[in-house]
Parts: structure tokens; C-alpha cells; sequence
């Protein structure tokens, strides 16, 4: 009775030390993930410009057995706010909302650089921020006639409702005509071309004249760590877009 008694003690002993041992490691590991994330960040606004320190989430656990392998299964960035390149006259176009998630994270023995398997993400433009893009000065596309581009906004069914702005021999059309535009992703740039042309007046206008004014591109490159533009699909704000990449790298 007095061993049995003993034992059961030692062992309600070692299950609290376990406890006490398991918790403290616990907290250590995410003190340690904390500190990692912060660092993390503060390199990616340095490299990348940034204006604010980005959000980075360091998933899995534990961390510290991550770190002992030299790579992290899965990291999340999160950018509110990026001004991308344009290679246009040193112009860029803001992104809104840029969250990639960055898989297989492998960084060097001193923790200078790190680099991602693989990334997926998303963003957004607004059209505030695309109109920018259009031709929004008048321009003349036949004898008489002038046009330009006033407002983007959602068509519904992942479409862009552009509103143009006409001129016909001096006179300026009561209210803009609209077109139901498709937004697609060719490589680094966003293409916005209209699905039927708009009538100005009922004067015979060349199709390519008309599309000099309602078509556009707006090309996005110089996002963080090389992803580049997957998908793009019109919203209720702005356009939405996919992002991916390999081989990206977050710091160094």
C-alpha cells in the first residue's frame, strides 16, 4: 500500500512537470513565432519598400522544430497597400489588399534570405485606380467627334461597365454611353476590351478608332518576391485578381 501509494504520487509529480514542461515549450515556441513574424516583416517592408510593415503569419506547430529543419510548411504575407510598376515612366498602380500565401519556406543558416516553393494569392484594383489607365482626355475618332472614358464600374457577371463621354460637332452628349467591357490577364498586364462597340450620334465611326477609346491595357509588374498575375475578374469595387509564383523570394 505505502509503494503503491508513492507511486501514484511520482507519477502525479511527473504528469505536472510534463504539464509545466509542455506549457513553458508552448510559450516559448510562440514567443519564438512572434519574434520571427515581426523580423520577417520588418525585412519585407525594407526590401519591398514598403509604407507600413506587412502582416506575416507563420502557420504550424510547433515553430522551433520548423526552424530546426531550415524550412517553414506554410507562411501567409499580407500587403494593405502596394504600389506596383506599371514600366511606364516610373508610374505605378496601387494594389489593394495583397495576401499571399507562401508555401515550403526555406531560408539560409543566418536568416538573411528566405525563399517560397510556391505562392498563391489574391488582390484588388480599384477602378478609381484602373480609370487612370483609360483615356480619360477627349480624343478625336472621327471628323467632329471626340471621346473619352468618365467612370468603370461593375457590370455584374464579371463584366466592367465603362462609361464614355462623347462630342459630336461641337455638342456634348446629354448623358455617357455605356459598354459592357470582358477584363482578362495576358501575362503581366490587364487587357479591358469591349463585348459590342457604342453608337456616338449615329455617326459612322471605324471600329478601331472606337476601341483606341473603350479598349485599354494596364500592365502590373514588380509585385513582392517576382509572383506575377494569374486571373483577373471585375467586382462590385474594383477588379479582383489571383496571384502565383514559384521560387519567390521574401527576403535577401
Amino acid at each position: 500500500m505505502w509503494g503503491e501509494h508513492h507511486t501514484m504520487r511520482a507519477l502525479r509529480i511527473l504528469l505536472i512537470l510534463v504539464v509545466i514542461f509542455g506549457g513553458l515549450f508552448v510559450l516559448a515556441d510562440r514567443l519564438a513565432v512572434g519574434f520571427a513574424e515581426d523580423e520577417a516583416a520588418g525585412k519585407l517592408q525594407a526590401s519591398e519598400n514598403l509604407a507600413a510593415a506587412p502582416d506575416v503569419s507563420i502557420k504550424g506547430f510547433p515553430f522551433l522544430t520548423q526552424v530546426v529543419s531550415g524550412s517553414l510548411d506554410d507562411v501567409e504575407v499580407g500587403i494593405k497597400d502596394y504600389e506596383a510598376a506599371t514600366g511606364a515612366d516610373g508610374r505605378t498602380i496601387r494594389i489593394d489588399d495583397l495576401t499571399a500565401n507562401m508555401k515550403g519556406v526555406e531560408f539560409s543558416g543566418d536568416y538573411s534570405s528566405a525563399t517560397a516553393a510556391t505562392a498563391t494569392g489574391t488582390a484588388s484594383v480599384t477602378y478609381a485606380e484602373l480609370l487612370k489607365t483609360a483615356k480619360s482626355e477627349p480624343t478625336q475618332v472621327a471628323p467632329g467627334v471626340t471621346a473619352n472614358v468618365v467612370g468603370l464600374s461593375d457590370g455584374g457577371n464579371g463584366k466592367i461597365k465603362v462609361a464614355v463621354e462623347a462630342t459630336v460637332l461641337g455638342t456634348k452628349m446629354p448623358n455617357p454611353v455605356y459598354v459592357l467591357s470582358s477584363v482578362t490577364a495576358q501575362g503581366d498586364t490587364v487587357r479591358v476590351q469591349a463585348d459590342t462597340l457604342p453608337s456616338f450620334g449615329g455617326v459612322d465611326i471605324a471600329e478601331s478608332r472606337v476601341r483606341a477609346i473603350t479598349d485599354f491595357e494596364q500592365k502590373i509588374d514588380g509585385l513582392p518576391g517576382g509572383i506575377q498575375l494569374d486571373k483577373v475578374q471585375a467586382a462590385k469595387d474594383g477588379v479582383e485578381i489571383t496571384v502565383k509564383g514559384s521560387n519567390v523570394r521574401l527576403a535577401g
